[in-house]
């Protein structure tokens, strides 16, 4: 007679799936807690919109994770049906049998994470092995599917992911990474040959490999998470669920298209937005954080947002992605509240949060390149008759006027100095952030080159110390934050900021009375916006990466 023997540890039963390590930043484990988080949220949306059924009672549902690594997912699935069957199928076996040959199925994407996969799913890394705890199944995979995939190169990349071919074709020794979910023109065919039948998925959830070596310039990675929402999407489940990094939102770097499909998808049904990847997914470094969603195919709405981060409280909101023709998408509802509130003073309308054209500070802001100089200009050192001062990358020089053939009217007149980038201004995960690299007094007679945006003119030295001291206020670099995706802080960043009276010095407390904010939004503004002090080094506050691409 066997007897099980509990093994416990400091009063715990570990889950051996949190406890092994990460194969890299771009292809995670899924912690088991999150796993289960996404499926309850999975749980809790077939529920409401199936008369409050209970979806792991439900013995026709299929499930499919595409891109299974260490098979939590599947996993969890099978334990909850395994519970939610047992009155439908009461005899075990019978039960795990149905479940795991008609509702479970799997893509590895690496022949080692497809073993692993079938050692969680079945307890064996052959389905149809001795030690399997499913019967029914003539082959090893069951349906783990794996089988080695191979680029399609031309030009050096990859037609279908745009993977490096100086990178990634090194023989058989080697993974491919040629991930075969995205790697076809036509998926649901391509599912079709993988486990024999015309397959309708349900549901698909998972957590896909993030990122390849694209042969850029240095170390350079695309994103290519987005391709496989996209071909999830083709598939037309009832329900997709993934968890994904949150620069998405932002765009950028091969997003954009993606962006703006998934902005304006009023089937987006639910985000949670964890600000710090780190309390997702514990030593993995994701600048930016990380998000996971619930697409309903059948059920379009509002979204429910809901913003986590470290010790602040869960924020929830159910609302639109995209604000009344805005083109970004603002990450925190609080700041969404009390943009509204700033709108509304400045024009009147409650619901709006675009100001007019002719009241927005971005009017004040410089392109680029101020006065058409590289950041890797570099003035003179001394000065001669006829030159004007440049702010420059790691100091200041001097530079022959009659050079200058852009921003000839900024020159002679008073004006603000930002820096483009900053460090600790981007999608770090960790608040409060600066914002803005901090600005200073640019005189008459100074010039800067791409290194710093110019703001101005103004005709006084003291409308532009009124103006700085705007600047400094937490609340207007809220409002930069809201309409800032990454490091760099052009002129589009200040969209959401009105413009003031600067025959006056500005503060804070004088803000949140104009704007009517609230005590519980101040708290939140000085949890996200940090203090900015006027005194530091100016010019060794500033730092420009040109391979940033945040």
């Amino acid at each position: 007679m066997n007897q099980q023997v509990s093994f416990t540890l400091h009063g715990r039963n570990p889950d051996v799936l949190t406890c092994i390590a990460n194969l890299s930043n771009d292809e995670v484990f899924t912690p088991p807690e999150l796993a289960g988080r996404m499926l309850d949220m999975l749980a809790t949306a077939w529920a409401a919109d199936h008369n409050g059924a209970n979806l792991w009672a439900n013995s026709t549902v299929r499930f499919l994770d595409p891109f299974t690594k260490s098979g939590v997912f599947l996993r969890e699935i099978t334990s909850r049906l395994t519970l939610g069957l047992a009155q439908q199928i009461p005899d075990l076996q019978t039960c795990v049998n149905h479940i795991l040959t008609k509702q479970v199925f799997g893509i590895g994407i690496t022949r080692l994470t497809s073993l692993l996969a079938r050692r969680s799913v079945y307890c064996s890394k052959h389905a149809n092995g001795a030690h399997s705890v499913v019967q029914g199944f003539d082959n090893e995979a069951g349906h783990i599917w794996f089988e080695r995939t191979e680029h399609t190169w031309a030009g050096g990349k990859c037609t279908f992911c745009g993977a490096s071919q100086a990178a990634l074709d090194r023989g058989e020794a080697l993974e491919t990474h040629a991930y075969a979910f995205i790697h076809t023109k036509n998926i649901k065919t391509r599912l079709a040959e993988l486990f024999g039948d015309a397959m309708q998925f349900d549901v698909i959830i998972g957590n896909p490999p993030y990122q390849l070596d694209d042969g850029g310039f240095g170390k350079s990675a695309a994103p290519i998470y987005q391709l496989f929402v996209e071909q999830a999407k083709a598939l037309e489940p009832r329900y997709l669920s993934m968890v994904i990094p949150a620069r998405w939102f932002a765009g950028g770097k091969g997003l954009d298209e993606f962006r703006e499909a998934m902005l304006a998808d009023d089937r987006l049904r639910s985000i949670a937005d964890y600000l710090s990847a780190a309390d997702v997914f514990p030593g993995v470094g994701l600048k930016g954080g990380v998000c996971y969603f619930l697409w309903n195919r059948d059920q379009p709405g509002l979204c429910e947002v809901s913003t986590h981060f470290k010790d602040w409280p869960l924020s929830t909101a159910y609302r639109k992605l995209l604000e009344n023709g805005a083109d970004v998408f603002i990450r925190f509802n609080e700041g969404l509240s009390i943009l509204k509130k700033v709108v509304a003073v400045e024009t009147g309308q409650s619901e709006s949060i675009l100001l007019p054209q002719s009241q927005r500070f971005e009017r004040l802001v410089s392109a680029r390149k101020p006065f058409a100089l590289e950041t890797t200009f570099k003035g003179k050192k001394t000065k001669r008759v006829g030159d004007v001062l440049i702010y420059q990358n790691g100091g200041t020089g001097y530079v022959a006027k009659d050079l200058i053939t852009v921003g000839i009217e900024l020159i002679d007149k008073w004006k603000i100095y930002v820096g483009r980038a900053a460090p600790g201004t981007g999608n770090r995960d960790t608040y409060p952030h600066r914002i803005l690299s901090t600005p200073f007094i640019g005189e008459p007679g100074s010039i800067c080159s791409e290194t710093y945006l110019c703001i101005g003119p103004f005709d006084t030295q003291a409308e532009a110390e009124n103006a700085l001291s705007y600047l400094t206020c937490r609340l207007t670099r809220l409002l930069i934050l809201l309409h800032k995706p990454s490091q760099d802080t052009t002129r589009k960043v200040y969209t959401f900021v009105p413009t003031q009276d600067w025959t006056k010095r500005w503060t804070d407390e004088d803000l949140y009375a104009k704007y009517g904010i609230s005590a519980a939004e101040i708290e939140f503004i000085e949890k996200v916006v940090r203090p900015m002090e006027l005194t530091s080094d100016l010019l060794g506050d500033v730092t420009v990466d040109e391979n940033d691409d945040e």
